[in-house]
């Protein structure tokens, strides 16, 4: 009698995460057993049924032998902004660590999640280091899907969140210039289940992870406004003003709301992506359906990762 074979374990890294967590679900649905690597083991939640091991780039050893017997590895690591002793410089030496490691182990497929235009020559650090992390995972040889969202939302997100969350609470939300810039974003679950699509693929393939949505920033802030139903004055301010606000904020909030490459990056139009679309879900409408319980809460990103 011919016995069943075990279900496909794949490795997914912060699988208590965002994109992570989404990935991890997606797996799960699909009947695949599922590991993670993460840099807080410890903080795993109680009952899960998710084999979690350390995601430690000062041992290479330790991370192939986690990746032993997996198919794909499903990657999200990386870095806002620099933080403590963690630039994008190291960053990308810990990709380096992780995809080496991923190759020694004898994964079939890397699945990488990185941005859209990423560029070697990029005046902006995160996209130049993304770029390179892309570079590296080419040199390995492993069949790799490369994504590139621009912003995620859904889930419990950031961005979005807390845009509505300083909406409900101030009298004015200050935004860059006039907000012409275009952004186009992916729902959390329609990046994951892309991830697990092309992890069941073959061949390397790169395309961009974006909704059938592109916005100008002001009509983002406007969505929300309107789905939380704020009264707050939304007007245009010179950058030195904004990041002025934001670093008061950010201080008071003991929280990074947003950095000056973050803002350049989004003005120079590197949010935004003419692909089609590889995502389902619009954006606004996601956001007027989910109005009540935008911005109940203050998500802060240091405390969490």
């Amino acid at each position: 009698m011919t016995q069943p074979s075990a279900a496909q374990l794949d490795v997914v890294t912060g699988a208590f995460s965002y994109s992570g967590a989404a990935i991890a679900r997606e797996l799960r649905a699909a009947g695949h057993r599922v590991r993670t690597l993460t840099g807080h083991p410890g903080n795993a939640p109680a009952g899960t049924d998710i084999d979690t091991r350390p995601l430690d780039f000062t041992d290479p050893a330790g991370l192939a032998e986690s990746m032993r017997g997996a198919h794909t590895l499903y990657n999200t690591y990386w870095v806002r902004f620099p933080h403590g002793d963690v630039d994008y410089q190291a960053a990308v030496g810990n990709s380096r660590v992780l995809f080496e490691a991923a190759q020694r182990a004898g994964v079939q497929r890397i699945v990488h999640t990185s941005i859209t235009n990423p560029s070697a020559d990029s005046p902006y650090p995160y996209f130049r280091g993304k770029a390179a992390v892309e570079q590296i995972l080419a040199g390995t040889g492993v069949p790799c899907a490369i994504v590139r969202p621009a912003i995620l939302f859904g889930g419990d997100g950031v961005l979005v969140n807390n845009i509505a969350w300083l909406l409900r609470r101030v009298p004015v939300f200050a935004i860059g210039g006039r907000g012409e810039y275009r952004v186009r974003g992916i729902h959390v679950d329609d990046l994951a289940r892309l991830c697990v699509t092309l992890g069941a693929g073959d061949g390397t393939v790169t395309l961009d992870a974006v909704g059938p949505q592109s916005v100008t920033f002001r009509e983002m802030v406007d969505a929300i406004r309107a789905a939380v139903g704020s009264r707050a004055v939304v007007v245009g301010a010179p950058a030195p003003v904004l990041f002025g606000l934001s670093s008061v904020l950010g201080a008071a909030l003991g929280d990074t709301l947003l950095t000056r490459d973050e803002y350049r990056a989004m003005a120079d139009g590197l949010a935004d992506s003419a692909a089609p679309a590889t995502g389902e879900t619009v954006f606004t409408d996601w956001v007027a359906a989910h109005g009540a319980e935008l911005g109940r809460g203050y998500a802060n990103e240091l405390d969490r990762h």
